[in-house]
């Protein structure tokens, strides 16, 4: 199971940096789905979860489940702003572990 960092402030659980694994992220865009989201963050945007589902087309329960695997894998990060999560790309993160990645997963 990878280490997963937790600030105090955050309590949404993310990887830590060192512990993503290409493999689980490769799988994990497997999905059409899930790669458009990517695609749709890379632009540089942090979004809700209601807005990405309206974006690709997704009822927002689908998108939830999509949101989570991707933050499960690492892609993404979820920080809580009251009842809502604001989803953004980790492609810092990405692109210290595996340089050139998000540039090619954002074309």
């Amino acid at each position: 199971m990878p280490r997963v960092a937790v600030k105090a402030h955050d309590k949404i659980p993310h990887p830590a940096t060192e512990s993503l694994d290409l493999a689980t992220i490769m799988r994990t865009l497997g999905d059409p789905s899930r790669l458009e989201i990517v695609r749709l963050l890379g632009e540089g945007r942090t979004m809700i979860c209601n807005d990405i589902a309206a974006e690709v087309g997704l009822p927002t329960s689908t998108c939830s489940y999509h949101l989570r695997l991707l933050r499960e894998a690492g892609v993404t990060r979820a920080r809580a702003s009251g009842t809502q999560r604001l989803v953004s790309l980790r492609a810092d993160e990405l692109e210290d572990r595996f340089p050139g990645l998000v540039g090619v997963l954002t074309r």
